[in-house]
């Protein structure tokens, strides 16, 4: 059986990444054992590294540390990470993600627009919502305090969809 997720998190020093990299190394050995006694396989091929911190530290732990061994594994560590489908970069500046976002709902923006002159009105804003403004929704929590700018390429997204939608709405004259 193959395992379900499992996230580790250390909180690391700048001064100090050799005593916390030993840390999770010792914490990967763990998690593997209780996995093997418990009938299930670490997939190391699946798993991912990421170091968040200030540009500082990121360049301390960047300068000592190209790739991480997990489950016997070295692992690269990645500039980004999608968890739960949230973006997490490596400064937690979420710009990533809204780019991410912005660009699937401007490609639902596009295809309604497409095919809006087929759809009445309750049809266009019902897809709308579930495949533009649900996504615009989803932990949107987390971009509490993110810069402006990640913020106003959701915006856009917010009012092209509106435009969009008050067109599927205008009868032809």
């Amino acid at each position: 059986m193959v395992c379900p997720i499992t996230q580790l998190r250390l909180s690391l020093r700048a001064n100090n990444t050799a005593e916390g990299l030993a840390v999770l190394a010792m914490c990967t050995v763990d998690v593997r054992q209780w996995y093997l006694r418990n009938g299930l396989q670490v997939n190391p091929d699946k798993s991912e590294t990421l170091i968040i911190g200030t540009t500082k530290q990121l360049q301390v732990a960047t300068a000592s540390l190209s790739s991480l061994t997990v489950a016997g594994v070295d692992l690269p560590v990645a500039d980004e990470m999608k968890v739960l489908g949230v973006v997490l970069d490596r400064r937690l500046s979420l710009d990533r993600h809204a780019t991410s976002v912005a660009r699937a709902c401007n490609d639902h923006v596009q295809a309604i627009r497409h095919i809006y002159h087929l759809l009445t009105t309750e049809m266009a804003l019902t897809l709308a919502c579930s495949l533009i403004l649900s996504r615009l929704d989803y932990c949107n929590a987390v971009l509490h305090g993110a810069p402006a700018s990640s913020i106003q390429k959701l915006q856009r997204v917010q009012n092209t969809a509106a435009r969009v939608l008050r067109s599927a709405r205008r009868s032809p004259s």
